[in-house]
């Protein structure tokens, strides 16, 4: 089981059954690479059968509190216990992904680990290379420099309805053909379109494209993010009768239908 996932507008810490310190260590990772995402949420931390130390609730208060998440809770014993047993027993829905989605979660996936091997050795989560020393220059005129033009990135286009706990993560832009309901993650760092009722998070542009938009027949997402603005959805905003559009227009995010599409773009 993930050791995060969504809960409503909140978030569930899977501690039972892992080692402490290894969580500790997968968790302070997991927050390093995206920082200030989750900022803002609360957050239940699921123990198993044993009593959580007061130093292990601190610990986890520690790593949380800098990221903007509330401990709003904990779980433990046969509470605890009869939650994952329910949560196991759920049909999983297999979801489909490309080449290029597979890639992609594979890399997060080592990078993750990698990180969490290097904090433990008290290293720092980012390598730091050292700058290329300086070499004589030529005595000659050197050959023009060849350059390879970048391969554009492609589209991820999903058919069904995503249920919470579930993500896509996609290097270019999502198409979901379904609803998106609450405690969905969809991260692209393209464009993100929704043939359905968006009620997750969605963050297009997420490598700093403050020029995605995110499109949905009903756009009422819990949160939306482009590039590196955040709009909260905290007051349910009630949906359009006609699709919708969002777009970042003087470092904020705004929405507005999708026949204005042409006036946005202008």
């Amino acid at each position: 089981m993930s050791l995060i996932r969504g809960r409503g507008r909140g978030l569930e810490l899977h501690l039972a059954d892992r080692d402490f310190d290894m969580a500790m260590a997968e968790l302070d990772a997991r927050l390093a690479e995206r920082p200030n995402f989750y900022r803002g949420t609360k957050a239940t931390a699921i123990f198993g059968a044993g009593e959580p130390s007061a130093e292990q609730l601190e610990r986890l208060r520690g790593l949380l509190e800098p990221a903007g998440i509330e401990l709003h809770g904990v779980e433990r014993g046969p509470a605890g216990e009869e939650l994952a047993r329910r949560r196991a027993l759920r049909p999983k829905r297999d979801m489909k992904l490309s080449d290029a989605a597979r890639s992609l979660v594979a890399d997060f996936d080592g990078a993750r680990a990698d990180i969490a091997e290097r904090r433990k050795r008290g290293e720092s989560s980012v390598r730091r290379g050292s700058p290329p020393a300086a070499t004589p220059p030529a005595t000659a005129a050197a050959p023009p420099a060849l350059h390879v033009a970048p391969v554009a990135p492609g589209t991820l286009y999903h058919v069904g309805t995503l249920r919470g706990g579930q993500a896509l993560h996609h290097d270019g832009n999502i198409v979901v053909v379904g609803d998106v309901n609450p405690g969905t993650e969809l991260v692209a760092t393209g464009d993100i379109v929704v043939f359905g009722r968006l009620l997750g998070v969605a963050h297009a542009g997420a490598q700093g494209d403050a020029s995605a938009k995110v499109y949905a027949l009903h756009l009422v997402a819990t949160q939306l993010r482009i590039a590196t603005c955040i709009a909260v959805d905290e007051d349910a905003r009630r949906a359009s009768s006609e699709p919708e559009m969002a777009f970042v227009r003087d470092g904020r995010i705004a929405i507005a239908p999708f026949s204005k599409a042409a006036e946005v773009a202008g």
